[in-house]
């Protein structure tokens, strides 16, 4: 994961639209009618089947082209579950979703059968509800605000964002407060989003780094029923939880359940790490490659407290479909692999390195 200036806040590492893979691009367009639109799609490119699981994988996919190509990308590599940008993740404005986009990309979900409960958009890089700057703290809440109401007019239930960083101008608590009341006021302005909180890998004035800001960040907001969380390995990994052993994660899982409590738990970033535990760098590895290793991911794929949510891979794809076609595939495995097997697995089925 590269690492890049979007914002005058905080340096931050994220995925571009340019650099995601987009099998979409290669897709047929077949007429409804004559005169009429080109919507429905032929012969849509295939990198791998999707799998019965109730643990729902999928990847961060390309909507380039129009918001409705995500649909076909993810279905094109084999996902459960995906996400999305739903406008530019580099612009504070973007062009309004059209009438003809909206239905294009509930008709793709009813085709591909994806529920919206595993469908995880991600939030603009350039947003910091935690910035003390009134002005530049409004400009973040146009841009938040905007991406919950796209949520909406897609039919989707979640939206997944950074809670944002005190730039070194205010404390951590007041940070949270800026955070929490930017949530009030977006839950006013809309009507069933669900706002995801992200943890965060700990460097720096960004919030969210310690399960305590999550937790402090949810207990100021008035509808608890509007808010959730999305918990990433890298980040967990990156901020000194350790998921490599059973016990760790048993213990995270735990610690999470006691300051925050599993029924806030919305979604999953599965990402290995290139850094060490407690390194506070956010910096993404393809799964099994870090260190992290696969065994960290086997105990999510057997924990069923972590099943039915949306389990987002975010790592290196190379704009290879097929990479993570193969990770969802190595991931959906280690559902039910016995543990005591794993690197024998590992390098027999996965096809990978032993972590």
């Amino acid at each position: 994961m590269v690492k890049r200036k979007l914002s005058s806040d905080d340096a931050v590492t994220g995925l571009l639209e340019t650099e995601l893979p987009n099998p979409a691009k290669k897709l047929k367009s077949v007429p409804k009618g004559k005169g009429k639109a080109k919507s429905k799609v032929a012969d849509p490119p295939q990198y791998a089947e999707r799998a019965e699981s109730l643990w729902k994988v999928g990847a961060h996919v390309s909507a380039a082209g129009g918001i409705e190509n995500a649909v076909i990308n993810a279905a094109a590599i084999g996902a459960n579950s995906f996400a999305l940008f739903v406008k530019s993740q580099r612009k504070w404005s973007s062009p309004a979703l059209t009438d003809a986009t909206i239905s294009d990309f509930k008709a793709r979900l009813a085709e591909y059968s994806y529920d919206p409960r595993h469908i995880l958009p991600h939030g603009s890089y350039l947003i910091n509800l935690g910035n003390p700057d009134p002005e530049k703290r409004q400009k973040s809440y146009v841009c938040f605000l905007d991406d919950l109401k796209r949520c909406e007019a897609l039919g989707l239930l979640l939206y997944n964002f950074h809670p944002g960083s005190s730039v070194g101008k205010a404390t951590t608590d007041e940070s949270i407060s800026s955070i929490a009341d930017s949530i009030n006021e977006a839950h006013k302005a809309t009507e069933t989003v669900v706002t995801v909180l992200e943890n965060m890998a700990g460097a720096g004035n960004i919030i969210g780094g310690d399960f305590a800001h999550l937790a402090g960040i949810i207990r100021q907001v008035d509808d608890k029923t509007r808010v959730g969380v999305c918990l990433d390995t890298c980040h967990m990994f990156s901020a000194g939880y350790d998921l490599r052993t059973k016990e760790g994660w048993d213990g995270i899982v735990t610690d999470f359940d006691r300051q925050v409590g599993l029924s806030y738990l919305r979604g999953m970033h599965l990402n290995d790490s290139k850094t060490e535990c407690n390194s506070k760098r956010d910096r993404h590895e393809n799964i099994g490659m870090g260190h992290v290793g696969i065994g960290g991911f086997h105990h999510i794929l057997n924990d069923v407290r972590f099943q039915d949510i949306p389990l987002i891979l975010e790592t290196p794809s190379f704009e290879k479909p097929e990479v993570w076609a193969k990770e969802i595939g190595v991931l959906n495995g280690l559902s039910g692999a016995d543990a005591s097997e794993l690197r024998l697995w590992w390098r027999g089925e996965g096809g990978g390195q032993a972590g």
